[in-house]
């Protein structure tokens, strides 16, 4: 299990485990999320919440892994702009 700060202050954090990880890799979720202008914001977010849930819903069963990824990381209240950017950097690294 692994933190990532999720505001600048660093009072907030997400913990990201190895399945979360393994996940976000699987689906390639973090793949060409980031426009051609590198900045990374709530509308890079809010792109990454459709992708998902678009996922979900061409499903025929629901992947329990990718819907644990959904409650604990990608709509935890916490994900703001600022943790998605830590959390591409987590993913980045552990590759």
């Amino acid at each position: 299990m692994v933190k990532i700060q999720a505001n600048a202050s660093g009072t907030r954090s997400i913990d990201i485990s190895e399945e979360h990880i393994e996940t976000i890799r699987k689906y390639e979720l973090l793949e060409n999320i980031v426009d051609s202008n590198g900045i990374i914001d709530e509308t890079v977010l809010e792109k990454l919440r459709l992708h998902v849930r678009a996922i979900l819903e061409t499903q025929k069963e629901v992947d329990r892994q990718l819907l644990d990824l959904c409650l604990d990381v990608i709509y935890n209240s916490n994900m703001k702009a600022f943790a998605l950017n830590k959390l591409i950097e987590l993913v980045g690294r552990k590759q």
